[in-house]
């Protein structure tokens, strides 16, 4: 890699860059829906935003980077600050415009998402409301794969059906399938209905950067969410955003001391929020209180589908081992000595534990097919993580 490639691989983290796709196919999953053409499109806006995060956060820290982070590549002068701050700004259309090719219902939360992660880098990110800003950021990118993926346009066709509105030919099913039962429509389901820091621009950073957050969902996008596949759909999208949020606010407030060093507490914090996240997985629930996948809003278990739901477990078991092995230790070395390099590398191993919780996020939505079902969405997630860490031992991801 050249000087100059080398500069902006840094200057954009791309050993981050494997942590934001998942999102989109989290926020797809949770709607039942299997990853389609607005789930792929969802991915690459996001996949633009995060960077135009990445080059603006340089761009708005480059001062402070000069004394702390002399060897960044603003204050080094391998680019140029104008040069960063046009690279945020086409970044920025470049992610609108895609999203904008899944509809109007995707535009509008990447507009928000594009939204809050400028206001995160320009100004909310060294106030107490920056942590809350990521963690919002982060929630609307798995928010972007539910709309782009069972969203419509309000104007034209359903996303998937190239139908006007996204209506259904005569006696189509009105929902999918989940746990092996069928979805009915919720005036008709009497209660059983089921359906739908500083650098890190997305997700964590020196307490200075990750305009991608984690854990406040954004209710216009919330509410397209529930829209689109009805309310226990909705519940369940609302769900992994917030997980995702929270994970996110918890490594986002590590990051904020990651450059002169913190005290053991906020680490120690960190990882009960880790073990809270995994425990969550584990018991299929979601923090607003709803039912595990695959059981109905009353606890009963659909006749037929206790086999299948334990064989889609073990995905879920698995990923969300794998989320609490990647994020845990580095987060205890850290609460034992939170020196800046201890708690930098607690900061980037939060970020590559996003991979297998989107994991986890995916198979524990995956509808009807038992193991299967789990397997096949989050296995592609998963073999994402031995490339963020091959990747994070030359570009770090902070």
């Amino acid at each position: 890699m050249t000087g100059r490639a080398a500069a902006w691989a840094q200057l954009l983290r791309v050993s981050a860059v494997s942590t934001v796709p998942g999102d989109a196919f989290a926020g797809a999953a949770a709607v039942g829906g299997r990853p389609n053409r607005g789930t792929a499109l969802a991915a690459v806006s996001s996949l633009f935003l995060y960077e135009a995060g990445m080059a603006l956060n340089d761009w708005a820290d480059r001062d402070e980077d000069a004394v702390e982070r002399p060897d960044r590549p603003l204050p080094s002068g391998r680019i140029a600050p104008s040069a960063a701050l046009a690279a945020a700004g086409a970044l920025t259309v470049a992610g609108l415009a895609t999203a904008a090719r899944a509809g109007r219902p995707a535009l509008a939360t990447a507009s928000a998402l594009a939204a809050t992660v400028w206001a995160y880098d320009l100004h909310l990110k060294h106030t107490p409301a920056g942590p809350a800003t990521m963690a919002t950021a982060r929630s609307l990118n798995v928010l972007l794969g539910t709309v782009a993926t069972a969203g419509r346009d309000r104007t034209g066709n359903a996303a998937g059906t190239g139908r006007p509105g996204g209506a259904t030919r005569p006696g189509a099913p009105t929902g999918r399938s989940t746990g092996g039962s069928s979805a009915t429509p919720a005036r008709q389901g009497h209660g059983r209905t089921r359906g739908p820091g500083h650098d890190h621009a997305y997700g964590h950073g020196h307490g200075h950067g990750h305009a991608y957050g984690h854990g406040y969902v954004h209710g216009d996008a919330y509410g397209r969410a529930a829209d689109s596949g009805g309310t226990g759909r909705g519940s369940r999208a609302g769900g992994a955003a917030a997980l995702m949020g929270l994970h996110t606010l918890a490594v986002t407030t590590v990051s904020r001391r990651e450059a002169q060093g913190g005290a053991p507490a906020v680490p120690l914090g960190a990882l009960a929020v880790v073990g809270a996240i995994t425990t969550a997985l584990a018991r299929g629930r979601t923090p607003h209180g709803g039912p595990p996948h695959g059981g109905t809003p009353h606890g009963r278990t659909p006749r037929g589908s206790a086999h299948a739901r334990g064989g889609a477990a073990a995905p879920v078991l698995a990923s969300a081992a794998a989320y609490a092995a990647t994020a845990a230790r580095p987060l205890a070395h850290a609460a034992l000595n939170p020196s800046p390099p201890l708690l930098q590398g607690a900061v980037g191993a939060g970020i590559r534990a996003m991979i297998p919780l989107q994991a986890a996020l995916a198979a524990r939505s995956a509808p009807g097919r038992g193991r299967l079902g789990g397997a096949w969405r989050a296995a592609p997630l998963l073999a994402l993580l031995p490339v963020a860490r091959r990747l994070s031992r030359k570009v770090s991801p902070t």
